[in-house]
């Protein structure tokens, strides 16, 4: 595989994916996204809706990845990472939940976080200096990343999260691993935690003394293997209805999951497949696709936190990908992307109302980022019963996270309370541990000389 940057750099280039794993973002500042990604051959494709979940990732990654990483190295990469069910759950006519939650964290950030620490265990060189893991966390990636790479030999990790600002039980599940992962709470909301992720590894000198990479999903080695359960989604409803439109919600807000989707619409020639951009009231992208301009601005809180994003940094790959620069979005979005993303957002009053209302109607509890999805998917299948007057769309929402994980704000909706997985419940007790600093990038580059 050859990637560019978003930005193009001063004469452009092309790096291979083990140079981007561990460089985590393009040295011009952009992101690296794919130069080009070829559709799947016909026969690999004839395949997919026999296999397993993770054979079917297998065939992706290695189709992705080319002949760059060795087939020994990705099967044990791919078949390690995703050693738990991804089941796909009709919960009313025509929609489904991909349950994306049955990770060792409980959350869809599992699948990405731990095919990237395998792959950087297995590609970085074993006598190069340890390697600094930064990640900016909203709620999610934190817990994921930090388990991902709790223990593993030369990679040190560091959790940037808004102080106050994710639920008490994500916090605990990267606050209370301690070795090499260190959690840093920052006085401020998740964009400062991203901007300070930013200009860490946009300072030559502070980014070589740290040996720094991402684990965001501005690390491509994150953001390839969600595509994984895009095609598992197809796959799995292509063997009742291979013809009917798929409609995919993805629940939004540093948009990397849907960039990934888009990645595997092109990656399967998924001609029939479109998507819906759903956020909650933190709606810069939803209203750029009605035409009311790109316009980042400070987060507001809201119950669906992971979500709460005002300047989503993947949203560039995803105008690179449709012709843009990745750098200015315009007043008006491609008519392309148009064509194959719809947005909608919603506040937390309708959150907390369709929570309740599937509870009460089919005993299905859901956190309040699937709650947004489900809402977007059914405003889209009722606007969209079919393509051009052919059969009914199908719909797919990705449930992100187990509703365990949210319990202050589902459990009231519910009335009663959510039985604790495992992945939440071993984590409740422990010491949390954390250093608190300011929104600054001194604050930050003196934690990580300190590390050690």
């Amino acid at each position: 595989m050859h990637l560019i940057s978003t930005r193009g750099g001063p004469t452009g280039g092309t790096w291979t994916f083990k140079e981007a794993l561990l460089l985590g973002q393009a040295p011009d500042g952009g992101l690296f996204v794919p130069a080009s990604v070829p559709p799947l051959p016909d026969e690999d494709r004839a395949t997919l809706t026999d296999l397993t979940f993770p054979q079917r990732a297998f065939v992706v990654a290695r189709h992705l990845l080319g002949r760059e990483v060795p087939d020994d190295i990705l099967h044990d990469a791919v078949h390690g990472a995703l050693d738990f069910p991804v089941p796909l759950r009709e919960i009313e006519p025509g929609i489904h939940l991909l349950e994306l939650f049955h990770g060792p964290t409980h959350a869809f950030k599992d699948i990405g976080a731990r095919f990237m620490a395998r792959m950087m265990s297995a590609l970085r060189d074993t006598d190069a200096p340890p390697l600094t893991v930064l990640a900016a966390t909203s709620g999610d990636t934190g817990g994921a990343v930090a388990h991902a790479f709790h223990n593993l030999p030369g990679i040190r990790v560091v959790i940037l999260y808004p102080l106050g600002k994710v639920s008490p039980r994500q916090e605990a599940q990267f606050t209370t691993l301690g070795g090499n992962v260190t959690a840093v709470a920052v006085r401020s909301a998740f964009d400062d935690c991203q901007r300070l992720a930013r200009q860490a590894f946009a300072d030559p000198e502070l980014r070589a003394r740290a040996n720094l990479t991402s684990a965001n999903s501005i690390n491509i080695g994150r953001l390839l293997p969600q595509t994984f359960y895009y095609v598992h989604a197809w796959a799995e409803l292509a063997r009742t209805a291979p013809d009917s439109e798929l409609v995919l919600s993805v629940p939004s807000g540093n948009f990397g999951n849907l960039t990934a989707g888009l990645i595997a619409r092109r990656a399967l020639g998924m001609s029939l497949a479109r998507f819906v951009a759903a956020t909650n009231e933190n709606s810069v992208v939803p209203d750029y696709l009605a035409g009311r301009g790109f316009h980042p601005r400070p987060s507001l809180p809201t119950i669906s936190s992971a979500m709460d994003v005002g300047d989503p940094s993947n949203f560039r790959r995803i105008l690179h990908m449709f012709g843009g620069t990745g750098a200015d979005a315009g007043e008006h979005p491609p008519n392309a992307l148009r064509t194959k993303v719809t947005g909608s957002s919603w506040t937390d009053r309708e959150t907390r109302h369709c929570i309740r209302d599937l509870w009460r109607r089919r005993g299905i509890a859901v956190d309040p980022h699937t709650a947004v999805g489900l809402l977007g998917l059914r405003r889209e299948l009722r606007g969209r019963p079919g393509a051009s007057g052919g059969p009914r769309a199908r719909g797919v929402v990705l449930a992100t996270a187990h509703p365990a994980k949210f319990a202050e704000v589902v459990e009231p909706l519910l009335g009663q309370p959510i039985p604790v997985p495992p992945g939440i419940a071993r984590v409740l007790d422990g010491p949390r541990r954390f250093v608190e600093i300011g929104p600054e990038l001194g604050a930050l580059g003196r934690v990580l000389s300190g590390i050690r």
